[in-house]
């Protein structure tokens, strides 16, 4: 397998786990000190969670307050040390109203796994339930 099947089935296999609500899985396709910046939050880059632990942690929390969440990827590509994800996300909120929105994560790559991943999707309102 060539590197740019390798980097492709790692992205495919990252989506799997999240999609799969796996934290140690999703985790397996990171480094030690892996940077997750999510798409929200209070400084520039939204919130930033690093290393392994704090990541999982960050997707569990997720997991927890959007039982059905699923990102539906529509394109992977790459160059060099860098790949990107489009997707939709999709959850449902505690009161019923729907998420959809279109997303993207920005990879920046290290020996064969992720080393940070820049989450980044459109500000769209809850869909009534």
């Amino acid at each position: 397998m060539g590197t740019s099947d390798k980097i492709t089935q790692l992205l495919q296999n990252i989506f799997k786990a999240f999609n799969a609500h796996d934290g140690d899985k999703v985790v397996s396709f990171m480094t030690e000190d892996c940077v997750f910046e999510a798409a929200g939050g209070n400084e520039v880059f939204g919130v930033r969670h690093v290393g392994r632990i704090a990541v999982k942690a960050a997707f569990e929390n997720v997991w927890k307050n959007f039982p059905d969440v699923r990102w539906d990827v529509t394109n992977h590509f790459h160059v060099g040390d860098r790949a990107v994800s489009e997707w939709v996300f999709r959850a449902t909120r505690p009161d019923g109203s729907r998420l959809e929105m279109q997303g993207c994560d920005l990879f920046t790559l290290r020996d064969g796994l992720i080393a940070v991943k820049q989450a980044f999707r459109k500000d769209r309102p809850p869909l009534k339930p």
